[in-house]
């Protein structure tokens, strides 16, 4: 019982000290990097970075807005530094601008040229990991099931030679599978002006194939990297069902994933990101730190 309290007043102490989580205080910050340019358009990324550590695992941030709006600068995990991991917060081209999976080709792109600059900035290019909310989320569960694909890989800001692939992902309530959200939210997916329809280019109903090509529950494959999901359990934007979605996925294919269902929480907010969640984010990202990556993708 007496191990039981010191547990509970650990987690109490932890609790407090990140309670206020989505605040940078620590290491360096390098803002708008550009790391491409598409059709005159230059998408940039912001580093933060630890002050001491060397060699850091790097965490990218893929923000959200429903594919047409949002900004990088809106990155809920800047307090990561302070636990030693670098973080990269990026941009990507949106729906009104180019269709999917331009959305997916910037990300990747991203991400390759990250690698081919680690030497450069500090930070380790065997230990990426991708993260994101709401359409961020939907973005970081296709970088976590999509390494290689012809189709989905892209030619965004080249570096070619270098590597798109994660070694692991964490998704924030994003959509995993439009041919379901097609029937269980068909206002969201099919409708003219909603914002699936917007990134597809038509309804989801409509547009089987490419709602299957965005979906990462079609992507599965048993050398997919580990995956933690959050998801709010009154989340109305992007239903649950999405999130069981794809743990039912990897589960099938034996996979490695970790769903936490956030009670009272709705579609954001700080509690996915401060408190326990930010512990099991940290306890995702050590454990992965201490499993050998030869079985994953490169």
């Amino acid at each position: 019982m007496y191990l039981d309290f010191l547990k509970l007043i650990h987690v109490f102490l932890f609790c407090l000290l990140m309670g206020t989580a989505n605040t940078f205080s620590a290491g360096k910050v390098i803002k708008d990097i550009e790391f491409a340019k598409v059709g005159g358009q230059s998408l940039k990324l912001d580093l933060y970075l630890p002050a001491k550590q060397k060699n850091a695992a790097l965490v990218i941030w893929i923000h959200g807005g429903g594919w047409r709006n949002g900004t990088k600068e809106k990155c809920f995990i800047t307090w990561l530094p302070e636990h030693g991991y670098a973080v990269a917060s990026i941009s990507y081209r949106f729906s009104s601008t180019a269709k999917f999976p331009a959305q997916l080709h910037d990300c990747k792109g991203a991400v390759r040229w990250l690698r081919a600059h680690a030497k450069q900035y500090g930070y380790n290019p065997d230990k990426f990991y991708v993260a994101g909310a709401s359409a961020g989320g939907h973005l970081t569960a296709l970088m976590a099931t999509t390494s290689g694909h012809k189709k989905l890989e892209g030619t965004t800001g080249g570096n070619l030679k270098q590597s798109s692939a994660v070694q692991g992902a964490i998704d924030y309530y994003g959509a995993t599978d439009f041919i379901l959200r097609s029937k269980t939210q068909p206002s969201r997916a099919n409708e003219k002006g909603s914002v699936v329809y917007d990134l597809l280019g038509g309804g989801a109903h409509e547009k089987v194939a490419e709602a299957k090509l965005a979906s990462a529950c079609y992507h599965v494959s048993k050398d997919d990297p580990p995956l933690l999901v959050f998801h709010g359990a009154n989340d109305k934007t992007v239903l649950l069902d999405q999130s069981q979605a794809i743990q039912g996925a990897y589960k099938k294919a034996g996979l490695p994933i970790e769903l936490h269902v956030v009670e009272n929480a709705g579609h954001g907010g700080n509690i996915f990101y401060s408190g326990e969640n930010a512990k099991r984010l940290l306890d995702f990202l050590r454990e992965q730190m201490e499993t050998p990556t030869e079985s994953r993708k490169k």
